[in-house]
């Protein structure tokens, strides 16, 4: 018998109205600021000498822009197992950021390795089907309740292919997201609501077209909005996470869901909810802990145990309907496919994960850590009497500095306040403890012991102490 999981509904815990809330101060935070930045550079000779001379062949010192966290330079990691980490200078981490869940079930987890190297000899990567694709096929319709799947290098990828499909299949150009979204590098995404209007983000490098043109965007939540966008019936789908992740954790509103879906279905609209993120509420993500009912379904990040490989799948009325399209379509190259995806490697990576993890026995005591480091945080807010609050949906917990929880992308951006961000994470990041650089979001994974916790939560209060002190 499964063992029954802890509730994994979203717990939020705020300041008691009644309570004097306590400010933290402009020059505390600057001096937390200025004394942490020395302390880095100061205990951190090598990362620095490593970042100078790798300058000088990678754009801005790093491999990618991901890897730029505020710090003076970047920090190097020369080994990661489980929750912990130590870097080139032999400095030592609790990991709660664990690569922005990439790594979610850990680093390097036992059963990813086994499986490297007892299927390595066979071969990485043949541009041809293996056995292992049957298994997987099967254990993702068990998991996650979408009977077909396809599988990509990354969630992008699986993203932008989920696009062209919804397209192809409705015969309709534009999508819509919502405002703050995060659906990893696909194009079509990269739109704010800016004065009732959709408008092209403004920081985004080299994009030539009006993005207003290919997508509608509303804010979260906004069912008025939603009925608008839709209405005409020109939308192939609608692309969401389940809840937010962008800019904090926004959650859904009670009923906003079943909204969402009667929605689409009365206008034709395709609604496929991005769970790469939302991995973490369970062993079948979001919509499997929550009864949803997608049209198709993309994952990505730690669906191979940190190897990289995403996946997307459909419904069976969306497979028939595509089936039909194929059937009509002319011959020649699809644009949907790269040469790693669906790799030997990917399958045999993937059927460990989702038979050792995705499961309930896994996610259990991932659970009542999350449970525990959630309290945790709750006390040092109540104990401390500042405005912010703390929110946990399945394993992944995050504090935001404000007091009240936002409802959708555009009250989250406005709330964050980077430079106590910044200052929290640089104090932390000094005393061995690593959440996520670009908001204050926290994983558990099966390696996280009530011991790491414990650490992160008093390192928390030693910070928070100071800022208002």
């Amino acid at each position: 018998m499964c063992p029954e999981l802890p509730e994994t509904h979203t717990v939020e815990v705020t300041v008691p109205s009644d309570t004097q809330t306590r400010a933290i101060s402009e020059s505390s935070v600057r001096a937390i600021l200025a004394r942490e930045r020395t302390r880095f550079i100061q205990r951190n000779p090598r990362s620095q000498t490593l970042s100078e001379e790798g300058a000088k062949n990678w754009l801005r010192g790093v491999p990618t822009p991901w890897m730029e966290w505020g710090t003076p330079f970047p920090l190097f990691i020369a080994r990661a197992s489980g929750a912990e980490m130590v870097d080139v200078d032999g400095n030592e981490y609790v990991d709660f950021c664990l690569a922005d869940t990439g790594a979610l079930f850990g680093h390097s987890p036992p059963v990813v390795l086994d499986a490297i190297q007892h299927d390595g000899m066979n071969g990485f990567t043949t541009g041809m089907p293996s056995p292992e694709a049957l298994a997987v096929g099967r254990l993702l319709e068990d998991r996650f309740g979408l009977p077909c799947w396809q599988v990509t290098s990354t969630a992008s990828d699986a993203n932008r292919s989920v696009i062209r499909w919804c397209r192809a299949i409705t015969g309709r150009t534009k999508i819509l997201v919502f405002s703050h979204c995060n659906h990893g590098a696909v194009d079509e995404t990269f739109v704010r609501v800016a004065g009732g209007q959709t408008q092209t983000v403004v920081s985004s490098i080299g994009e030539p077209r009006d993005l207003a043109v290919l997508t509608k965007v509303v804010e979260f939540n906004d069912v008025a909005g939603l009925e608008s966008a839709l209405a005409p019936g020109d939308i192939a789908c609608v692309l969401a996470e389940p809840y937010m992740t962008n800019v904090g954790m926004v959650l859904a509103d009670d009923g906003f869901h079943s909204k969402l879906r009667a929605i689409c279905r009365r206008t034709g609209t395709l609604l496929i909810l991005d769970e790469t993120h939302c991995l973490s509420s369970g062993p079948g993500g979001y919509c499997g802990e929550h009864g949803l009912e997608p049209d198709g379904l993309v994952f990505g990040k730690p669906i191979a145990g940190g190897f990289p490989a995403g996946a997307y799948g459909f419904s069976a009325e969306m497979v028939e309907r595509i089936r039909a399209y194929l059937a009509e379509r002319a011959t020649g190259h699809s644009g949907i496919g790269t040469s790693f995806s669906g790799s030997r490697m990917q399958l045999v990576l993937m059927h460990a994960v989702l038979e050792t993890f995705c499961t309930r026995e896994a996610f259990a005591p991932m659970l009542v850590h999350a449970e525990m480091l959630e309290r945790g945080i709750a006390d040092v807010i109540r104990k401390h009497s500042i405005p912010w609050h703390v929110v946990r949906v399945g394993v992944r917990v995050e504090f935001l500095c404000c007091p009240d929880r936002p409802r959708n992308g555009g009250q989250a951006s406005r709330a964050i306040h980077q430079p106590i961000d910044q200052a929290v994470h640089d104090f932390l990041l000094n005393r061995g403890l690593i959440i996520t650089p670009f908001d204050n979001m926290m994983l558990i994974c099966p390696a996280t012991t009530a011991t790491h916790i414990e650490r992160l939560i008093e390192g928390l209060d030693r910070c928070v102490a100071e800022l208002i002190g």
